[in-house]
C-alpha cells in the first residue's frame, strides 16, 4: 500500500470532533456556496447565515474566527488575504480574509448529502437494460480502428459508466432482498397481492441474464492480447491529453489501469479459471429467490386455506341428516363423510399365482398375520447367534490392501523426476494415482505454503495462474486437460526426492 493511501485524512475530522455542529454548519454553507458558482466566501456572509440559526444565538466572531482557523488547520477551506477592500494600511495589516472550499471538501459534503437521502435500507433495481447498454457499448469499442481517439475514449467511459452502474444496483437489490425486513414482509399476507408481479419481474430478469451471457462471453473473447495492447495505448494516449496539469500519472501506468479494468469487467462477466464469475452468482441467486417467495406464498395460501370458516359446509351437512328418516342411511352417509371408525390395516403376502386373472378372492387361502401383545412388559424373543472366526479372511484383506498401497507408492515414486511432479511429461496414470496427484493439488490450492503427506513427503505446487496454456495428463479412465503446474518434493529433513525416488 502506498503511503498515500495509509496517511491519517485529516479532512474529515471536522465530522466527528467536539464541536461538530459548528464546524458542519460552516463548512456546509461553504459547500452550498460552491454548489452555485460562488468559490469565495466572506467571513461576514458566513456570520449573517450562521446568526440565523437559533443554536448559534450566543455565537461570537471571535468563536468564528477561530472555527475558520481551525477548518484551514485541517485543510478544509483555503484563506486568502482580501487586499482589493483595504481602505487603510492598519485593514491590510488586519489580513482581511476570503475563504475556498478544498476538493476534499467538497467530496465530503456531497458524500454526506448522499448518504442522508440512503435510509436504512438498500435500495437498487434489477434491470436488463444495462446489459444492452453494456453490450452496445463494448460493440462501439472493441470497432476501435473505425473510430478516432475522441470517440473511442468516450465509448469506454460510457461502458466504464454503466458496468458501475450495473454492479451498484444489482448488488444493493440482491441485499435489499436478503435483508431481515424484507423476509418478514414475504411471510406476511399482504405480500400475495403482488407475489405474480415480483416473481415475474424476477423472472424476465433472468431471461435477460441469460440472453445477455452468451453475447458477452462472445465481445469478451473477440479481441486478442496484441489488439487489447494497441487498444490501452490509444486510450492512455487520449487520457494523456486530457490530465490535468500536475496530475504525475505516465503513459504506461494509464494503459495498466484501463487493462485492470477491463480484466476486472471480463471476470465479472466470465470468471477466471476454477473461479465462478458473479454473473453466473446472480443467476443463481436470482433464482434461489423466485424459489423462496413461491415457498413463502404457497406456505400463507395454505394457513389462508386451513383458517377459511367451513360453517355453511356444515350446516348443508346438518340439513342432510337432519332430513334422514333411517338410522342405517345416517350412517352410511357418514361413512362416506367422515369414514369408517376404528380402521386398522393388514397387509398379507401376495398371492402366489398373481397372473391368473380369473382367481377369486374367496378362492385364495388363508394368510396367517401375526399379532403382537400391546403391553410394555412384552418382550421378543431373542435368538442365540454364533461368532465366526473371521481372523483369516481380514488377514487375506489386509495383505491385498498393502500390496495395492505398495504398488500405488511405488507408481508414485516413479514419478519423481528431479525432485519435482511435472503434470506435462507424466506417463499414462492408473485411476487410483491420477486421484492421489488431483488430491494433492486441491489441497495446496488452499495451502500454498505446502502440505505434508501421509507418507511424510512435503509437497509444494508451483504453477502461472495467468497462464492459458493447458496440458494432456492421460489416464486408464480417460484424459484431463489442465494448466502446466509442478510438484515440488521433499522429504521431512529437508532432503529432495531425486530420480528414481525412494521410500515414500
Amino acid at each position: 500500500m502506498d503511503d498515500v493511501d495509509s496517511r491519517r485524512i485529516e479532512e474529515v475530522t471536522y465530522l466527528n470532533t467536539e464541536n461538530t455542529w459548528r464546524y458542519r454548519a460552516i463548512v456546509h454553507f461553504c459547500f452550498r456556496r460552491h454548489e452555485h458558482m460562488q468559490a469565495y466566501i466572506y467571513p461576514e456572509d458566513i456570520w449573517q447565515a450562521l446568526q440565523k440559526q437559533p443554536q448559534f444565538k450566543d455565537y461570537t466572531q471571535e468563536q468564528m474566527d477561530q472555527d475558520l482557523s481551525q477548518l484551514v488547520a485541517w485543510h478544509n477551506l483555503q484563506a486568502f488575504q482580501e487586499t482589493g477592500r483595504a481602505l487603510s494600511i492598519v485593514d491590510f495589516k488586519r489580513k482581511m480574509l476570503r475563504y475556498q472550499c478544498t476538493p476534499y471538501t467538497v467530496e465530503i459534503e456531497r458524500l454526506v448529502e448522499k448518504l442522508k437521502k440512503i435510509g436504512n435500507e438498500f435500495g437498487g433495481s434489477l434491470e436488463t437494460t444495462q446489459f444492452d447498454r453494456i453490450r452496445d457499448s463494448l460493440e462501439k469499442l472493441l470497432q476501435y480502428e473505425q473510430a478516432d481517439d475522441k470517440e473511442l475514449y468516450q465509448n469506454w467511459q460510457d461502458l466504464q459508466h454503466y458496468f458501475r452502474t450495473l454492479v451498484q444496483n444489482t448488488s444493493d437489490y440482491m441485499a435489499h432482498l436478503g435483508s431481515q425486513r424484507v423476509q418478514e414482509r414475504m411471510k406476511t399476507s399482504e405480500f400475495i397481492i403482488y407475489k405474480d408481479k415480483f416473481t415475474q419481474y424476477l423472472n424476465s430478469f433472468v431471461l435477460g441474464l441469460q440472453r445477455s451471457s452468451l453475447l458477452l462471453e462472445k465481445l469478451f473473447n473477440q479481441l486478442e492480447p496484441e489488439q487489447e495492447l494497441i487498444l490501452f495505448l490509444r486510450l492512455a494516449a487520449r487520457q494523456a491529453e486530457i490530465q490535468v496539469t500536475g496530475a504525475e500519472f505516465s503513459q504506461k501506468e494509464c494503459r495498466d489501469d484501463f487493462a485492470e479494468s477491463y480484466e476486472v469487467m471480463r471476470e465479472w462477466f466470465l470468471g477466471r479459471e476454477g473461479r465462478e464469475s458473479e454473473l453466473s452468482h446472480l443467476i443463481r441467486e436470482t433464482g434461489e429467490t423466485i424459489r423462496r417467495i413461491t415457498r413463502f406464498a404457497q406456505r400463507l395460501a395454505e394457513q389462508h386455506q386451513a383458517m377459511r370458516s367451513r360453517k355453511s359446509d356444515l350446516l348443508y351437512l346438518a340439513g342432510r341428516f337432519a332430513g334422514m328418516t333411517e338410522v342405517d342411511e345416517a350412517h352410511v352417509l357418514g361413512a362416506a363423510l367422515f369414514g369408517v371408525q376404528g380402521v386398522r390395516h393388514f397387509y398379507a403376502e401376495p398371492r402366489a399365482n398373481e397372473d391368473d386373472y380369473d382367481a377369486r378372492i374367496q378362492d385364495e387361502p388363508a394368510t396367517p398375520v401375526e399379532l403382537k401383545p400391546r403391553v410394555s412388559t412384552y418382550r421378543e424373543r431373542s435368538r442365540q447367534t454364533p461368532i465366526h472366526d473371521r481372523r483369516e479372511e481380514k488377514q487375506r484383506q489386509k495383505a491385498a490392501y498393502e500390496a495395492a498401497q505398495h504398488r500405488r507408492q511405488q507408481m508414485l515414486e516413479s514419478l519423481v523426476v528431479e525432485g519435482e511432479i511435472d503434470m506435462a511429461s507424466l506417463p499414462v496414470l492408473t485411476r487410483e494415482v491420477r486421484q492421489v496427484l488431483l488430491a494433492w493439488i486441491s489441497r495446496l490450492l488452499l495451502k500454498p505454503a505446502g502440505i505434508r503427506t501421509e507418507t511424510g513427503l512435503q509437497l509444494k505446487l508451483v504453477w502461472d495462474r495467468h497462464s492459458r496454456e493447458r496440458v494432456a495428463v492421460h489416464s486408464e479412465d480417460g484424459t484431463l486437460y489442465m494448466p502446466p503446474m509442478k510438484l515440488l518434493v521433499q522429504r521431512e529433513g529437508g532432503h529432495e526426492q531425486r530420480k528414481g525416488g525412494g521410500q515414500a
